[in-house]
């Protein structure tokens, strides 16, 4: 009978430790169980996204305010679009906001980054759906290093 109590406290604490690493799986792959709240997306042409994926973070400022949703190709002139899915708290960013492809460190992963333009009015905000005219494409190292190697042929 102690053998069979043993076994059983064993079998609770394997089961309690196997449910507390899929939470935290879940915790540190940010999806939670019951997802982040209410979002809104926004809409972002580039010329090149370089190694942008989505989940992606969007960061104002270093302070992450939504993730990339999706990547896919305009049907008419096969430009990169970037959906990005904000959260609803940050839903009052002017319509002269710029968002670039950024790098974390030399070869760091990619992100957007958001930078808030001026307000004229204050129904001077991004609506859902919208795009985000001013956009800055991403850097790629191999074209910057093609660039320099070219340039110094020359002289």
């Amino acid at each position: 009978m102690n053998s069979r109590k043993i076994e059983v406290l064993v079998g609770l604490f394997v089961a309690l430790a196997a449910a507390a690493l899929i939470m935290l799986a879940l915790k540190v792959a940010d999806r939670g169980l019951s997802g982040n709240g209410e979002t809104y997306i926004l809409k972002a042409k580039f010329d090149n996204i370089g190694g942008l994926k989505v989940r992606s973070p969007v960061k104002v400022g270093g302070v992450v305010i939504g993730r990339v949703g999706n990547i896919s190709l305009d049907d008419d002139d096969f430009t990169p679009v970037v959906t990005l899915i904000i959260g609803k708290e940050f839903d009052k960013f002017p319509q002269t906001s710029s968002v670039s492809i950024l790098t974390s460190g030399l070869l760091g992963e990619q992100y957007v980054g958001l930078q808030p333009g001026f307000m004229l009015d204050e129904n001077d905000v991004l609506k859902p759906g919208q795009y985000i005219e001013d956009t800055k494409s991403a850097l790629v190292l191999e074209d910057l290093i093609g660039q320099f190697l070219f340039s110094r042929n020359n002289d």
